[in-house]
């Protein structure tokens, strides 16, 4: 089984428009996030590891360093050879605007960079940083914005300390979309208190607003996060597989066709993971889902509004 036979996956679509292979390069930038540095809160969500946090950090790693590693264990896999720069850690559009352009013009003065990925919160789009994308749009690099929303619910999005509501993440869709740059938005499936039904409404109220991408997670519990405490205490127990697979594909069959899967799953690696043991496992869990689609009979879109 392809997962492209069920999904319509991100690699999938590059490939159809760009007639190669195109991978994302992950950077981190050093940069912080307003959940940690105080001007929202202190710690971060509770489920972020900041293990290696450092309030004053920024760019430690060249950016041609890391997509010079970053190219090294794509081409051991594929053939790729174009690359979109994915600013992944932490809040990548928090910092001042000649900050921002200087790092990502890094990113794109390499040759066989064709785009940016830029990972940020809602409460952290400007008109600047809008007007910034928009401008490598201009330039002919493929753009996206990646916005970790989590949850339509706020009182799930207080529980897990993000440090934002729904009404941000509105705010800041709309404004996206103004500019016509692509959106992807963040969803973790197995958030406390949350049951399936809170992830068939989430991703309800995400496509009303318009969307082009979506990412699907599973809530991990990793070292050295509150969610970790809180999960030895006995106070959060994660999902088992059977009942995620199930809920991705729920949502998976509600998604437009036209939308793209960026991921369906994620992983976390052995040295910081705690539980569940299956967040390790990729591709039994992506198997999986796709197996589970097939038992159905089904595929993205097939019950889409």
């Amino acid at each position: 089984m392809v997962l492209s036979n069920y999904v319509t996956t991100f690699g999938q679509d590059l490939l159809q428009r760009y007639g190669k292979r195109v991978h994302k390069l992950t950077i981190n930038a050093g940069f912080t996030c307003p959940n940690r540095d105080g001007t929202k809160g202190r710690g971060g969500c509770t489920f972020c590891n900041n293990k290696s946090f450092s309030p004053n950090a920024r760019c430690l790693v060249p950016i041609a360093t890391q997509l010079a590693k970053g190219r090294q264990v794509i081409a051991k896999r594929t053939k790729a050879q174009c690359f979109i720069a994915y600013f992944q850690a932490y809040t990548n559009t928090y910092a001042d605007i000649e900050y921002l352009a200087t790092l990502y013009n890094e990113a794109v003065a390499e040759p066989d960079v064709i785009g940016l990925s830029v990972g940020t919160r809602p409460d952290c789009i400007s008109e600047a940083v809008l007007d910034l994308l928009v401008s490598y749009q201009q330039r002919g690099y493929e753009v996206w914005l990646e916005l970790g929303l989590q949850s339509a619910f706020d009182d799930t999005l207080a529980k897990i300390n993000r440090g934002h509501g729904f009404a941000e993440y509105q705010q800041a869709v709309k404004a996206t979309r103004q500019r016509g740059i692509p959106l992807c938005t963040h969803l973790i499936i197995g958030l406390p208190g949350e049951e399936r039904w809170h992830n068939l409404e989430t991703l309800a109220r995400v496509l009303e607003l318009g969307v082009e991408g979506l990412k699907l997670h599973p809530l991990h519990i990793v070292k050295h996060t509150i969610l970790a405490k809180q999960w030895q205490q006995g106070l959060y127990q994660p999902l088992d597989m059977a009942n995620y697979v199930s809920i991705a594909a729920d949502m998976i069959e509600r998604t437009p066709p036209e939308i793209t899967y960026h991921r369906v799953t994620a992983t976390a690696s052995t040295d910081i993971l705690l539980a569940p043991t299956w967040c390790h496992k990729k591709w039994v869990v992506l198997n999986a889902i796709m197996a589970e689609l097939h038992h159905r009979g089904s595929w993205q879109g097939k019950t889409a509004r």
